[in-house]
């Protein structure tokens, strides 16, 4: 079997045996550790784990968000995507203009009160009912801030104007590929406390070209293992995939570097499930190849094809 899976395996082994116990915003408590690095070859096929399914199409359709610069959920739930509610929900919960039940600590409560889970999923049903078919509700709720898009796509300077990092460094690559400042950050110190919904988990990513070879680097300042960390994997192999694919380059490698890498204590036993089960082989990703600019790619440019995984392993996230 690869060894790309693997990597991810001996992470998971590694923090189960030497992470510290460390208490985090969420409240839940995490074991951790402070720097690791993981190596994926993108020529033995494409990076999403095999010892449970993990939804590409979530991935896929969350990368495309990013790219076209878009920062409010409703198109993701368009693509029947919801892994950005929460944090858009607790804008409308919070707001004057709510008038539902109590949802104060919904995303624990809804875990533990089968009741109150009845409830939450009522008034977190109506909010995204209320994102796609109201434009003015959307506008003011379903936005999440400059997260992700907006600065890889529209990081406003101090002087008011606008950069476009992700089309600057593609263009970089086709016009100097040997330079070494193919980089794109999403960590800006003037909106991370007050314009986010959430600070950028992945801060910084970096390519690097060579023997026409397009690699890329992400530096991940936290690192949920279990139910992020895959998603990272994919996410940036598929984004390394389609500016090669654009710039007429083959995939080298996927460079996974962790700040706080932690694996949360309510994920322990499924941790300790997925390491118990075999590998299997990875899956190919095929991009049509009428697509010329990653900002014209749709869901139906990407196949993902020979992908037969081990069963989901579901586990609470932390909010």
């Amino acid at each position: 079997m690869s060894q790309n899976e693997q990597q991810y395996l001996d992470l998971c082994h590694h923090v189960l045996e030497n992470g510290a116990y460390k208490g985090d915003r969420t409240g839940t408590g995490t074991y951790s550790v402070f720097g690791y690095q993981m190596r994926f070859s993108l020529q033995e096929g494409f990076p999403l784990l095999t010892t449970k399914r993990i939804p590409f199409r979530l991935i896929a359709s969350e990368l495309l968000w990013f790219i076209k610069g878009d920062t409010n959920i409703r198109y993701l739930l368009q693509h029947n995507n919801n892994i950005w509610n929460e944090w858009a929900f607790q804008n409308w919960i919070n707001s004057e203009e709510y008038k539902g039940p109590d949802m104060t600590d919904f995303g624990r409560r809804s875990q533990k009160d089968e009741k109150f889970k009845e409830i939450y999923d009522e008034q977190m049903s109506l909010f995204k009912q209320n994102i796609l078919e109201d434009d003015a509700f959307a506008s003011k709720y379903g936005d999440l801030g400059a997260v992700y898009g907006k600065q890889w796509r529209a990081w406003k300077t101090s002087q008011g104007d606008i950069i476009d990092q992700l089309q600057q460094v593609i263009q970089t690559i086709k016009e100097n590929p040997d330079s070494r400042r193919h980089i794109v950050t999403a960590w800006n110190p003037e909106d991370v406390p007050s314009n986010m919904a959430l600070p950028p988990c992945h801060t910084m990513f970096q390519f690097y070209v060579a023997d026409d070879k397009l690699s890329c680097q992400l530096y991940q300042r936290s690192a949920d293992i279990f139910l992020g960390v895959p998603f990272n994997i994919a996410s940036y192999a598929l984004l390394t995939h389609l500016i090669a694919h654009e710039c007429g380059l083959e995939v080298g490698e996927f460079i996974h570097t962790l700040g706080d890498a932690h694996i949360y204590s309510n994920h322990l036993e499924q941790v300790k499930t997925q390491l118990s089960r075999t590998m299997q082989p990875l899956p190919q990703l095929n991009i049509d190849s009428k697509v010329e600019s990653v900002f014209d790619v749709e869901m139906e440019d990407i196949e993902l094809e020979g992908y037969d995984p081990h069963p989901g392993i579901k586990a609470p996230v932390a909010v």
